[in-house]
């Protein structure tokens, strides 16, 4: 049995869940976020706590079992708090602005990279080379940060590139000399 699967899910005083057939939507302050449970998982709400259980002992069931917890975990947590990941330029020339929605990208490229944002995900550029993403959807601020890093990596020889802000690099050491 999982045993992520098994721990309730608290659904905190600002956050309502609602379970229709087998579809949870979970509304809040910050937005709302639904997702279609399989059919192999049961969810019930007991008070201000949500459980599931599986309808069958397969082992599609139990590794869906965990899944479904962790996807519906933090749905809760992103409508009522956010998820945000901050990534970090370092090089010489490399920077980054926005224009309007979408953000730019000067990293050593002969043209600059553009990127538009989905409309649920915000991007804050401070002091050129820190770039901010916050959204109310885990997967969807992760994706949109690997994309924005997967431009320009962090290579090990300068660190020159984009990574999280608490990425450690592996260095290398260069050429041995004479």
């Amino acid at each position: 049995m999982s045993r992520i699967g098994k721990k309730l899910i608290t659904i905190p005083n600002n956050v309502k869940a609602n379970i229709n057939n087998s579809i949870i939507s979970i509304n809040g302050p910050k937005g709302e976020l639904s997702y279609n449970i399989s059919k192999l998982i049961k969810v019930e709400k007991i008070e201000d706590k949500l459980k599931l259980t599986k309808n069958d002992n397969h082992k599609k069931a139990q590794a869906i079992h965990g899944l479904s917890r962790s996807i519906i975990n933090n749905m809760v947590i992103g409508v009522s708090k956010g998820f945000e990941k901050n990534l970090v330029i370092n090089g010489v020339g490399y920077r980054s602005q926005m224009e309007g929605k979408n953000l730019i990208l000067h990293v050593g490229y002969s043209h600059p990279v553009n990127i538009k944002p989905p409309e649920e995900i915000q991007i804050k550029v401070e002091n050129s080379t820190n770039i901010s993403i916050t959204g109310i959807d885990k997967e969807i601020v992760g994706q949109i940060a690997a994309k924005i890093r997967s431009i320009r990596p962090p290579e090990p020889y300068k660190g020159k590139g984009i990574k999280y802000i608490n990425e450690n690099i592996k260095r290398k050491i260069g050429k041995a000399g004479k």
